[in-house]
């Protein structure tokens, strides 16, 4: 069953219970109306025959006795006078009126019309019927509605007065109820769930649209393609906005596994088939031993290459997963740095590359000590790889109102203003023509190439503490990295007031 026909048999489910609870409503109000007038009309007629019973009274012509057996000395009942008789003879609803000892004295004809079994039941329930109280409906012709009322002074042989009306086709529903529940509401009903139906007949074909759309879409091939945005609905121009996001993010996740994946094969492609040349000559026959020993040490120094390309992938890919934990602690960053800058002068010596420190300052952050100097050597590192013979690097440390700021500063080979937005992406590396030869001069002194992935650890390391990592650089003219770092709680200033 589709999701448009479930909703329209929910609304058409909905919709029949709303005008089942309005048709139930408006039938228990008309049928509450009907009784209430019908009680307040029987209730006049019993106090106009009190009224009247009470004015005869007054002039002694209310009852008449009338032998039963015609004899003298036998038992008689008593009777309604003939003047009272022929007045409440003109009355079509029921009247009863009762004497002190509970006897009948007076029925309408309308009650006479009645069979035995429901004037039997009319006399039963004439002392259920409290006087001067609410109306009482009786099961009997249809429903028949009496009121009680008590007679008072100047008589005292008739007490009660009971009226009542015949309510059985009163409350029956009228015709016109009957037209509106049984044709009217339908046909509302049937509006109703058409007009539902075409409402979201376009809606959900606009969500067919994007479905097939999106299964279009189910591979890195086709990660280009964007979703059509109709403004017509705003819910679906989110949706859509949001599934254009989404791909789009797709995409660079895609493009950059793609470029990652690459340029990994890359770099492990060159020190493998040096590794391969390195055991092949070092099995030659016709090698001698020094030979050997030589071609084996280049392949170790290629294999050491090689495992810490793979640590560092494996680092990064723990970063990534969130798999990787710093154990954080309140570090003093003046002895790290001092640490980073005598293994910069043993660097920059063999690199023929000055480096200096012109200033520092003390600072606490909260962090893990191995990361962060492993942070402070990468960027030390990199910024004497990339200087050339004669140049200059500057590594500093200063301390701010809110965090510490480490500072590496060359003159090396600078950096593209158009590469800049890619320097901290993995295997990136600027002008890689440039750096790969001053990389191969730095090897044959002992150096390394680099695998790129360097400047993406430090991002990673210092993104982990909460801080950052910026770069600023010229083409030629060298480069700056800055690290911020937020101070630890108890090395922060309390206040700070600008001068």
């Amino acid at each position: 069953m589709s999701t448009r026909l479930r909703l329209t048999i929910i609304f058409a489910a909905t919709l029949t219970v709303a005008l089942a609870a309005v048709t139930t409503s408006l039938w228990l109000s008309r049928r509450a109306y009907v009784y209430r007038d019908l009680s307040a009309h029987a209730s006049a007629q019993a106090r106009l025959a009190a009224r009247v019973i009470e004015e005869a009274a007054q002039a002694g012509d209310v009852i008449t006795e009338e032998p039963l057996l015609g004899a003298s000395g036998e038992p008689s009942r008593r009777i309604l006078a003939p003047r009272l008789w022929r007045i409440f003879e003109a009355l079509p609803d029921y009247l009863i009126v009762v004497d002190r000892d509970s006897s009948v004295v007076f029925v309408s004809e309308s009650l006479m019309r009645l069979d035995r079994d429901d004037w039997t039941a009319i006399q039963a329930g004439l002392t259920e019927i409290p006087d001067d109280g609410p109306a009482a409906l009786l099961n009997v012709d249809g429903g028949v509605l009496l009121v009680a009322r008590s007679i008072g002074e100047p008589t005292t042989v008739l007490t009660r007065v009971i009226a009542g009306v015949h309510a059985g086709g009163r409350v029956e529903a009228p015709r016109e109820y009957l037209i509106t529940v049984f044709f009217l509401f339908p046909l509302i009903l049937a509006t109703a769930l058409i007009a539902v139906w075409m409402m979201l007949g376009k809606p959900f074909e606009q969500l067919q649209r994007i479905t097939d759309e999106l299964a279009a879409i189910t591979d890195g091939r086709s990660l280009h393609r964007r979703l059509p945005v109709d403004d017509s609905r705003a819910e679906l121009s989110d949706l859509v906005d949001t599934l254009n996001a989404m791909i789009d993010r797709l995409e660079q996740s895609f493009l950059g596994l793609r470029r990652f994946t690459a340029d990994a094969s890359h770099e492990l492609k060159t020190p493998l088939a040096v590794l391969r040349a390195d055991v092949e000559r070092a099995m030659s026959d016709g090698s001698s031993k020094s030979e050997k020993m030589v071609a084996l040490e280049e392949a170790l120094h290629e294999t050491a290459r090689m495992a810490d390309l793979v640590e560092t992938l494996l680092t990064l890919a723990r970063a990534d997963e969130g798999r990787f934990d710093l154990h954080l602690e309140p570090v003093s960053l003046g002895p790290i740095v001092r640490d980073v800058y005598e293994t910069a002068l043993i660097l920059g010596e063999s690199a023929q590359v000055e480096v200096s420190m012109p200033f520092t300052a003390e600072a606490v952050v909260m962090g893990d000590p191995p990361r962060l100097r492993q942070l402070f050597l990468n960027l030390v590192t990199n910024a004497i790889k990339y200087t050339p013979a004669g140049g200059r690097v500057d590594i500093g440390l200063g301390r701010h109102p809110d965090h510490a700021a480490f500072v590496v500063r060359d003159t090396g080979i600078g950096i593209a203003a158009a590469d800049l937005p890619y320097v901290f992406d993995r295997f990136w590396r600027a002008d890689r023509v440039r750096s790969r030869s001053i990389a191969r001069g730095r090897a044959g002194e002992g150096g390394g190439g680099g695998s790129g992935l360097g400047l993406a650890i430090s991002q990673w390391i210092a993104q982990a503490h909460g801080g950052a990592l910026t770069v600023t650089s010229r083409l030629g003219k060298g480069s700056l990295f800055t690290v911020t770092l937020p101070l630890a709680a108890e090395d922060a200033p309390k206040s700070f007031i600008e001068p």
